[in-house]
């Protein structure tokens, strides 16, 4: 609950940033603003995530790193919002429905059975998924699926306020310096 109360006020005051990118993504490729993907929550349900777009309209609906050449697809101002980190601020309205917190595994894909194979047998499933977390801010799109599951594991053997506190402020130098970020 206290993750819920947190969000929302995290959304009020930045509601001029969220307002700033809307409208930018839809001067450049109209609507939606928000990118929609069906993905896999705690105990292996699904829900839908809510991105700000920072691809063209037209693109596959794939994991960025299987379009063989992203940047054909990236908006302009999509470069800026990825490097950032600024397409995960929606990740709020999704913590709000209590779908996510600020802290745990980020959300696979609805198809990354491999990914889910891996976690169900590390037991980190029964996380909910999270904005940031461990994997995270440890190597993000560099970790093999493997290292990232078992940092998975260490996080939620490891889970105390202290650690998700260290997570967070550690998240916060990783986007400034765009630690891991490939696409």
């Amino acid at each position: 609950m206290i993750n819920r109360i947190i969000a929302f006020f995290i959304l009020l005051c930045i509601s001029p940033l969220f307002l700033g990118l809307a409208i930018l993504i839809w001067l450049e490729d109209g609507f939606p603003i928000f990118f929609k993907q069906k993905r896999v929550g705690i105990n292996y349900s699904f829900f839908m995530i809510y991105k700000f777009r920072s691809m063209k309209r037209n693109t596959p609906n794939l994991a960025t790193h299987l379009l063989g050449d992203p940047k054909q697809y990236l908006l302009k101002s999509g470069f800026f919002i990825r490097k950032l980190s600024l397409d995960e601020l929606p990740n709020l309205i999704n913590i709000i429905k209590g779908e996510m917190a600020f802290v745990g595994p980020r959300p696979a894909l609805y198809n990354q059975d491999d990914l889910m194979d891996l976690r169900i047998a590390a037991g980190v499933e029964k996380l909910k998924p999270g904005i940031t977390g461990w994997a995270q801010i440890k190597g993000r799109d560099e970790v093999s699926l493997e290292e990232k599951v078992r940092l998975e594991k260490e996080y939620l053997d490891k889970k105390s306020v202290l650690f998700v506190v260290k997570i967070i402020i550690l998240t916060f130098t990783s986007v400034v310096s765009s630690k891991g970020v490939k696409h």
